[in-house]
């Protein structure tokens, strides 16, 4: 009984986060990500490098005692590099089981975007939208959605396993 309760209990955890996402921006750009994700979100750290590692990953923080590597969100994109300030942040996030941070310029606010409101993004290329997933119609914004396996690939997570 004790298992049906944990697959309950998870299960309503699941609804709960469901159409919830996590909105940040990179200069003028609007982006979220699903809140089952993120595991939470902290202020600039000091990063130590780590020699060997693709450009946008920055390096490594110790959080607590867990080593997170981290991502400049805007370098992964391909975006102009500006300089860290005390309202860019680190959005702590899991993927295949392991934890990554994502600096962003600013974090927004968590909101629900119901699916009737996302659309699939526009086909311009078949690379210039691997990172979005949707668009989120928020009123007259949108939100362009992220797709959290697609930001980092398999190969990359193994690179970042063995750097840490």
């Amino acid at each position: 009984m004790h298992a049906t309760n944990n697959v309950i209990d998870s299960l309503q955890e699941e609804d709960t986060q469901k159409g919830k996402y996590l909105t940040f921006s990179l200069g003028d750009e609007y982006y979220a990500i699903e809140i089952k994700y993120v595991t939470e979100i902290i202020g600039m750290q000091p990063i130590s490098e780590v020699p060997e590692l693709p450009e946008y990953v920055k390096g490594i923080i110790n959080l607590r005692g867990k080593i997170i590597p981290v991502m400049d969100v805007r370098l992964r994109f391909k975006k102009p590099v500006v300089s860290y300030n005390d309202r860019t942040c680190v959005i702590v996030i899991e993927i295949s089981g392991i934890s990554i941070g994502l600096i962003v310029d600013l974090v927004s606010e968590v909101m629900v975007i119901p699916d009737d409101d996302i659309v699939p993004p526009p086909e311009v290329s078949q690379s210039g939208n691997k990172f979005i997933k949707g668009i989120g119609k928020v009123g007259t914004d949108v939100k362009l959605l992220l797709d959290c396996d697609r930001l980092i690939n398999e190969n990359e997570i193994n690179l970042l396993e063995e750097s840490i």
